[in-house]
């Protein structure tokens, strides 16, 4: 994927090459961490257009974790991952699908904006981006 200069996301963050596939997407740590401040920003931005006013808000785990198993990729994971690694997964999945291009800032926002239950929009937002996500 390009971005608006024309300029490949793989160039940008080359890390990205390293993932083969979801699970290696969702199990990476640092990847999750990026994707916590992602996945705030974006539900903050969300919840701003919302209220016609600046709001920061933090996303529970809890939200991503129903998110998660709601759009049915929970199933990927070790069946003995507590809540807060398959949130942290969700976060990874989000974040990764913004570095790659699969899905843009405003689209993301629309989504999470739309829905009034923060759970119900994630996994809105994590069936949108697995629909399109492709590993080569």
């Amino acid at each position: 994927m390009r971005d608006s200069c024309g300029q490949s996301q793989d160039l940008k963050f080359p890390f990205v090459t390293r993932y083969r596939n979801l699970v290696d997407i969702m199990t990476d740590h640092e990847l999750a961490a990026l994707g916590d401040s992602y996945v705030n920003f974006i539900f903050s931005l969300a919840l701003s257009r919302k209220m016609n006013k600046p709001v920061g808000m933090k996303v529970q785990s809890l939200v991503l974790w129903k998110a998660l198993k709601k759009a049915d990729v929970r199933k990927l994971l070790p069946h003995r991952v507590d809540r807060h690694k398959q949130a942290d997964a969700a976060e990874a999945i989000i974040v990764y699908a913004w570095i790659r291009g699969i899905v843009t800032i405003e689209e993301c926002v629309a989504i999470l904006e739309k829905e009034t239950e923060p759970d119900e929009a994630f996994t809105l937002l994590l069936q949108k981006i697995l629909r399109k996500v492709k590993l080569s």
